[in-house]
């Protein structure tokens, strides 16, 4: 099917003023960083994103954040979103506010997500600016939110949610599909021809890319050609344990912390997508007889409400995942999963010296009900943290998996003390073979190539991979740094 926006959509309005001589992409952001996602393309009639993220992780990110964006927002055309990841959509609200009113594209399952995820972001905003005002109001410090829960809501009215495969024309010079990318549920590679000056070029953005034969979700779909390939590389620079090996670990991190030490396990989780797949694991080890009788506490209304979500969207799950989601689990000691609400179940869970496993947001460990379980677990010996997710520079969970003695919590110095599980196995990102696998399918290499959403010395092995494997002409572009299409 080949859809059409209309001739009165407001993405038209610019179009026709525009005269660039040639195509170009602007990178601002995930540019030798892994988030704050957000690329600019110009061409001689319209001007467009792929992604609007938030920084996330280092003392920097919150300036970055409000500073201005380095485009003016009235000209945005359209966008097209990947995931919804808050390192990709989180500065939507932000970018509407300040005068964007063009239609933000996505899979059916992504606009489902995104207003969860937008309105927990404006959440967290609010408290941590009402609480940093009443810290700083002795010197008179101001700090307001990004964008409030207003701002969140009020994108919704921008949403397009389309169909994977399907055909769809934002601008009469660009049509776009968007292709499984694995990554979460409704993540998408994006397929975009775009005319210039009578010519076509196929440009294609990987978004994240999900690594195969995982569970839940379908391997990210092969692409056969591009002439311009923006690809990630988050994890361009390792492999990933094998499953395998990251099973052994987390059956053994959680026996030996709930039935030997009598402790409690935290899991700093991402809400979409770690959160549903730790909790299948734990189902599917119950099957398995390896666990019993466990009591799972998901600590995080997002997450309950994305886990909600995502049984609704079951027809997107691979064939052991729809196995599973038949399974009854009302068997003898099959886990007991309990998903809480308000702030007071919340702190409730801290009463709970052994038994616990606790899975919260955020899965970087820099705000959320984690900061508290923390806070009441990590001096204890007794206890053990489960890392299973990509923790950026300058997050306390880059802090804790580094082996810092201390991590700052609310202003404290919490002793780290105790044991810390890294289970590099349970990323929702392709590791390096993964990544080189899947430019394999490409059955000439495409004109440029762009390698992004990589920390910088891991973009450039990356790089360096793709020229020494594939024999590919490779760029790493910088922050804010502007490419021409040839």
């Amino acid at each position: 099917m080949n859809v059409k926006a209309t001739k009165n959509d407001p993405l038209s309005r610019h179009a026709m003023q525009k005269t660039k001589d040639h195509m170009k992409i602007t990178f601002h952001g995930a540019a030798q960083e892994v988030t704050g996602s957000c690329y600019e393309i110009e061409t001689e009639a319209t001007r467009f994103l792929i992604d609007c993220g938030m920084f996330q992780g280092n003392r920097s990110a919150a300036e970055r954040n409000r500073a201005p964006f380095k485009f003016d927002p009235r000209t945005i055309d359209f966008v097209i979103l990947t995931h919804a990841h808050i390192d990709h959509c989180g500065l939507l609200p932000k970018l509407c506010k300040d005068g964007f009113r063009g239609p933000v594209y996505m899979t059916s399952a992504t606009a489902d997500l995104l207003d969860i995820m937008l309105r927990d972001s404006a959440h967290i905003q609010e408290y941590e600016a009402e609480r940093a005002v009443r810290q700083g109001r002795k010197n008179g410090v101001e700090i307001t939110p990004i964008y409030r829960m207003a701002d969140a809501i009020a994108v919704s009215r921008q949403v397009k949610g389309i169909n994977y495969n399907e055909v769809f024309e934002p601008h009469p010079s660009i049509r776009f599909k968007l292709r499984d990318a694995g990554h979460i549920l409704g993540s998408a590679i994006i397929e975009l021809w775009a005319q210039e000056q009578g010519h076509e070029k196929k440009i294609v953005f990987s978004g994240d890319l999900g690594q195969p034969d995982r569970v839940i979700l379908r391997d990210p779909v092969e692409i056969e050609e591009a002439d311009v390939l923006i690809v990630e590389s988050t994890y361009g620079n390792r492999l990933h344990k094998n499953m395998e090996d990251t099973i052994e670990e987390l059956v053994r991190a959680v026996n030996e912390t709930l039935l030997e030490k009598k402790g409690n396990v935290i899991i700093p989780a991402f809400a979409l997508g770690r959160t549903q797949e730790i909790i299948y694991y734990f189902f599917e080890l119950t099957r398995q007889g390896r666990f019993n009788d466990l009591n799972i506490f998901v600590d995080s209304p997002m997450a309950t409400a994305i886990t909600k979500l995502t049984w609704r969207h079951l027809k997107l799950f691979d064939e052991e995942a729809k196995a599973l989601a038949h399974w009854s689990g009302r068997e003898d000691g099959a886990p007991v999963v309990k998903f809480t609400a308000s702030v007071d179940e919340s702190r409730a869970l801290n009463k709970f010296a052994s038994g616990a496993i606790i899975i919260a947001a955020s899965g970087m460990c820099t705000a959320g009900r984690i900061k508290h379980h923390l806070k009441h677990n990590l001096d204890r010996r007794q206890s053990s943290i489960l890392i299973t997710g990509f923790q950026a520079e300058g997050t306390p969970g880059r802090r804790i998996v580094d082996g810092s003695k201390f991590i700052k919590i609310h202003g404290k110095d919490i002793p780290v003390r105790a044991d810390v599980y890294t289970l590099g196995g349970f990323s929702a990102h392709a590791d390096q073979a993964a990544l080189l696998n899947w430019l394999g399918a490409f059955k000439k290499p495409p004109s440029q190539t762009f390698v992004t959403h990589g920390e910088a010395e891991t973009a450039q092995i990356f790089a360096s991979e793709i020229r020494r494997q594939l024999n590919w002409q490779v760029d790493v572009p910088d922050a804010g740094q502007t490419k021409e299409l040839d």
